[in-house]
């Protein structure tokens, strides 16, 4: 997007909110990159504010508002994009898209949680991976469509996002209108919830209030952020340091050779098939880890992710003087399958640690460990690389460094997770401010003859449909990230 008037000049010389309003010359790379961070900056900050409202209104309306703004937010974002006006992208793409994805981030999480308290991990699993799997395909769409309206040699970018917005927002609708909520109390058949063995596992409710001042919600904060700030790292730099470090021996072609055209173009392939299956494991991880959580807890989940995080992050470096391509691939794709695993987990954690009742409201405010991550991560990984870039370090090297210390931040998230314990008694709500929250609910007593069906295991056409419009576009994606590995082998 920042090349979109021919022959117009750059807007190098303007500073940045001079670019905002600049109509007549080309906005800068630097300048664009905003938009993703205040996209992410967004996104924690709207679901921090309005989880507790959406706990109160209920899944549908908050689905359906996340539905207008993210679909709203991209037409508007290619209208600024079609009249050149930075700012209006900005308040399409980045402000309002945010808050889309916030509030359509956690109403489905909540709902899922309440509807299977015996396999929060899996129901968060399957949520949160279709968020991961939502970029597989949407992907190559928004290429296609660029590509379709392509003009003069001109990507149609403007084009491309209205009608990406329009096509979000019938989707997210039908899935919003889709939502129901289990009633007060709701059991799957035959579950007794008598199997619960960890002491972190409550059957008692934390009101939003308290539960964001407790040292158990600051110290998963941290455990995300740092789990979330790794993984960032590893995903900006995967494919330059896959083509950096490895070069011509991906070819077979010994170091310092001069490589052809041809060759350059080899490499850059094979390092756009590690991107493909960087983003198939993200998106399996998600559904593997969390319901794994749900056998060994999810306290042991995140033991697991950081121990063996820090052992892969400090093996890269190795791997790659070695030469090792086909086990360095293997390492990143294992350590991008727990980052996914982070994000479909800590749900659950926090139902855990906290309860059912406001989890998608606490999600919400924990959510801006996400926020912090993608702002800091990414300025960490570049001031570190320019640093070393500065020093003289070669190419093939300024990542070990930089491997080292997200090894290092790891470690920190080890150690808070080590400290996470139960609530104490004092936090929990009562049964008078639990029945005054309940009453609250807007959805809940509409729902109690649908739930009769549900537990009987009804599924009929609805279910075969609805399932095909997840699952149809789901494999797609990932048979285009399987053609794009392919390059790797």
């Amino acid at each position: 997007m920042s090349k979109l008037v021919p022959g117009a000049p750059s807007c190098e010389q303007l500073g940045f909110f001079a670019q905002l309003f600049a109509g007549s010359c080309n906005w800068t790379v630097p300048a664009v990159t905003h938009i993703f961070e205040t996209f992410i900056a967004m996104l924690g900050i709207s679901a921090a504010i309005w989880g507790g409202w959406l706990e109160h209104a209920g899944p549908r309306k908050a689905g359906f508002i996340a539905a207008l703004c993210w679909g709203g937010g991209l037409v508007i974002g290619g209208i600024g994009v079609s009249m050149h006006q930075l700012w209006l992208t900005f308040l399409g793409c980045g402000v309002l898209g945010g808050v889309g994805q916030g509030l359509g981030y956690i109403a489905p999480v909540s709902t899922l949680i309440k509807w299977f308290p015996d396999r929060r991990g899996l129901a968060t699993g399957f949520a949160i991976m279709g968020y991961g799997g939502g970029a597989m395909i949407g992907a190559p769409i928004a290429v296609a469509l660029m590509g379709h309206f392509a003009h003069g040699g001109i990507p149609g970018v403007a084009s491309a996002l209205m009608v990406l917005g329009a096509i979000y927002f019938l989707a997210m609708s039908a899935g919003a209108f889709g939502f129901r909520v289990p009633p007060n109390g709701w059991k799957p058949a035959g579950w007794t919830g008598s199997t619960t063995t960890s002491s972190l596992i409550t059957s008692r409710h934390v009101h939003l209030d308290r539960a964001w001042k407790t040292p158990q919600f600051w110290l998963i904060w941290i455990v995300l952020c740092m789990n979330v700030t790794a993984g960032i790292g590893v995903i900006s730099m995967a494919s330059p340091m896959f083509q950096e470090v490895f070069g011509g021996r991906l070819l077979g072609i010994g170091a310092g050779t001069a490589l052809t055209v041809a060759q350059k173009a080899s490499i850059a392939a094979a390092a756009a098939g590690l991107v493909g299956l960087i983003s198939l494991f993200n998106s399996l991880g998600r559904i593997f880890w969390a319901s794994t959580s749900d056998f060994i807890g999810r306290k042991n989940t995140y033991i697991v992710f950081f121990v063996l995080g820090i052992a892969l992050y400090c093996s890269l470096p190795t791997l790659g003087h070695m030469g090792l391509a086909g086990v360095f691939v293997i390492a990143v794709c294992v350590i991008l399958s727990m980052y996914g695993g982070g994000f479909s987990t800590v749900p659950a954690y926090l139902a855990d640690i906290f309860g059912t009742q406001m989890v998608g409201a606490i999600h919400g405010r924990l959510l801006t460990a996400w926020s912090a991550a993608g702002i800091a991560g990414p300025f960490l990984i570049a001031a570190v690389r320019e640093a070393q870039l500065n020093a003289g370090v070669a190419k093939n090297l300024v990542y070990d460094r930089t491997l080292y210390i997200l090894a290092g931040l790891l470690l920190v998230g080890l150690i808070a997770n080590l400290m996470v314990r139960p609530v104490k008694e004092a936090h929990h709500m009562t049964d008078e401010e639990l029945t005054r929250e309940r009453s609250l609910q807007h959805e809940a007593p509409h729902i109690a003859a649908n739930v009769e069906q549900a537990a009987r295991g009804s599924f009929g056409i609805v279910g075969v449909v609805a399932w095909a419009l997840v699952g149809i576009p789901f494999l797609i994606g990932v048979w285009i990230a399987l053609s794009k590995a392919a390059a790797l082998f």
